[in-house]
């Protein structure tokens, strides 16, 4: 997915050996998520289906499931989220957000019940590194790469930020083919790594127009900066983190 995947497990040192198995088990998820819908690869599924060699017939059944999933979204999102990109297939928007959960959940069924499984920074965070606070995940802020613009408290949550920090201006407004530059970054925080990822890009690609469709999902809080430095939040998000003064 061209990104690092890194874990953060809190559990006794007597449960190292499993730690370690249940790692193992959910690295091997990520490396066939990788083999299937990386556009970096040129024999993965997504690459193929994108070159006309094998039909979606063909392709891994989790193909034609992403897809479903990427169409739910997009009537969710007044269709700002797109599974395409410049006329190609393209569902990395949700991909990473999907695959780092169904990690997580890997870990919780290894009887790993508080975890921290962060994908590239978007982050899926379970139970609590200890009873007194939940994980903290720092948001980078997209105009000083040194600095944090906020950092959120997260347990049984998830993190998820879309931006321009780390390749540009990468996402395209679907409704006008041009790339979206209203907003510098996007961070969403709610239940559902997979949406809280999309969400993100789709209102990335919204740009100002995003604080008013937050307010009308549940259960997700937002919080975006500008090019000009400028910022926004939800509601509810101050709830959960420190904002920068």
């Amino acid at each position: 997915m061209g990104t690092v995947v890194s874990f953060d497990v809190s559990a006794d040192e007597s449960d190292a050996p499993a730690v370690r198995a249940a790692i193992n088990v959910a690295v091997e998820w990520l490396h066939r998520v990788d083999a299937i819908f990386s556009t970096y690869r040129a024999d993965s599924d997504i690459s193929r289906l994108n070159s006309g060699a094998v039909s979606l017939a063909d392709c891994d059944p989790l193909v034609d499931q992403i897809f479903t999933l990427c169409s739910d979204v997009a009537r969710e999102t007044r269709g700002y989220f797109s599974s395409t990109f410049a006329g190609r297939l393209d569902p990395t928007g949700l991909v990473k957000g999907w695959s780092v959960e169904r990690a997580s959940e890997l870990l919780r069924a290894a009887g790993l019940m508080s975890h921290c499984v962060n994908g590239g920074g978007d982050v899926c965070a379970r139970g609590a590194p200890a009873p007194d606070r939940g994980w903290s995940v720092a948001i980078t802020h997209p105009l000083d790469r040194d600095g944090f613009a906020a950092v959120v408290e997260v347990r049984d949550g998830a993190v998820a930020t879309s931006g321009t920090t780390e390749r540009g201006l990468h996402v395209v407004n679907p409704f006008t083919g041009r790339p979206a530059t209203q907003l510098a970054s996007v961070t969403v925080v709610g239940p559902d790594l997979t949406r809280a990822d999309a969400y993100a890009t789709a209102a990335l690609a919204m740009g100002d127009a995003a604080r008013e469709w937050f307010g009308e999902v549940a259960d997700y809080e937002a919080f975006a900066i500008a090019p000009d430095g400028t910022g926004w939040a939800t509601p509810g998000f101050s709830s959960i983190t420190a904002l920068p003064s």
